[in-house]
């Protein structure tokens, strides 16, 4: 780097006090062991870097600089929170991520958002590790090792072929449902968090279906393999492969499930104020 910025290499020795010589011998030396020139020597002529040795430096500076940041004071902590990872639960990303996304790149500019998305059991698996700072998913499976803070509070949905006898109807009940074919998601924490629901009023479901995503349990509801019931809720009453669906909302008080925004631990800023950001997000 002094060799760079100095375009010389009498003037770059004199700057990190040594000789000359030595610093010509131990420029060649790193040249053959990367088997690639740094910089382009000419007698009477400065001394300038090759196409490789940009590359090269603006690694070698990105280096030194972080090994300053680990020498001072909370450095480490700085370099650490210049880059975030935010998982969301599968079933809400196609809703929440890229709204997420849009806030935080604007209010928090100069902090690297990193996403995931996965399933219940892996977001607590990274949370725990500390793969991911900040997770949004259902209140399934967390314990007390988990802090929670509520995003939003939502019912499930139950979705009919739109000549159903239900499907005109404002709401439904569980019971309602009680002795029709269902299609329930295959997510494990979530279809035993549905078969409790059912149990809590006495009735064991009949599923006939156990879909691996919200889209193929709308495609079969629209297409009369049975009643789809899933907390996340598309806009469009279109199923994927273009079957019109009519959407009823689930009326049982005790049905309805929080989105929590989850996180483990002690966090340093600016993940208080990001969370925040993230709260208000609900009004």
């Amino acid at each position: 780097m002094a060799v760079s910025r100095a375009g010389s290499l009498t003037v770059a020795a004199q700057q990190v006090n040594v000789s000359q010589p030595a610093l010509s011998v131990a420029l060649s030396q790193v040249e053959d062991h990367l088997r690639q020139k740094l910089f382009i020597r000419r007698k009477g002529a400065p001394v300038t870097l090759t196409g490789f040795g940009r590359l090269f430096l603006a690694d070698a500076e990105a280096l030194l600089a972080d090994a300053a940041r680990l020498e001072s004071p909370g450095g480490l902590g700085q370099r650490r929170l210049q880059r975030i990872m935010l998982g969301v639960f599968e079933d809400l990303a196609p809703a929440h991520l890229a709204p997420l996304l849009r806030l935080l790149r604007a209010r928090f500019p100069d902090v690297e958002i990193r996403t995931r998305v996965a399933t219940f059991e892996g977001l607590a698996e990274s949370l725990l590790a500390g793969d991911i700072d900040l997770a949004l998913t259902y209140d399934l499976g967390l314990d007390a090792s988990f802090h929670r803070e509520l995003y939003a509070q939502v019912s499930p949905q139950a979705w009919f072929q739109p000549d159903d006898p239900l499907a005109k109807a404002s709401e439904v009940s569980l019971a309602d449902l009680a002795d029709r074919p269902l299609i329930l998601s295959d997510q494990g924490l979530s279809i035993r968090h549905m078969l409790g629901l059912f149990r809590t009023i006495g009735v064991t479901p009949n599923i006939v279906h156990r879909a691996a995503s919200t889209e193929v349990l709308r495609s079969l509801a629209a297409n009369g393999e049975g009643v789809g019931i899933s907390y996340t809720n598309p806009v469009s009453t279109l199923s994927y492969d273009g079957k019109p669906l009519a959407r009823v909302p689930i009326a049982d008080a005790h049905a309805r499930e929080p989105i929590v925004l989850v996180f483990c631990g002690e966090q340093p800023a600016p993940l208080p104020e990001i969370r925040a950001a993230i709260m208000a997000m609900t009004g």
